[in-house]
């Protein structure tokens, strides 16, 4: 559920490069649980991590590691995610069968 919570943001807009502290404020994910999350997306091949090319001098604080989804990562997210709302999805209770007081069904 983490991981679908997680590519849910991504999803919101897929072009969208994001970094990690980011992610844990819209999440609630500490860094414990985030990291590893973006790590084995990252090695399935549905993020992609690129460091941000910026002069930390100039800016006053490091380069991040920024986050973005692939453009297969986004259509495997979508399909999982379906699927995922499909298996929550609650059926809709059948009715009792009702029994005559006292009789035979």
């Amino acid at each position: 559920m983490a991981t679908a919570q997680l590519l849910r943001a991504f999803l919101a807009d897929v072009s969208r490069r994001r970094y990690g502290y980011e992610l844990m404020e819209e999440t609630g994910f500490p860094s414990g649980k985030l990291y590893p999350i973006l790590a084995r997306l990252t090695r399935a091949g549905w993020l992609v991590r690129e460091r941000e090319d910026i002069d930390p001098a100039i800016e006053g604080r490091p380069a991040r590691y920024m986050y973005v989804l692939t453009e297969s990562g986004a259509e495997a997210t979508r399909v999982e995610l379906a699927a995922l709302s499909q298996q929550l999805a609650v059926p809709s209770p059948a009715l009792p069968r009702l029994r005559p007081q006292g009789g035979r069904a």
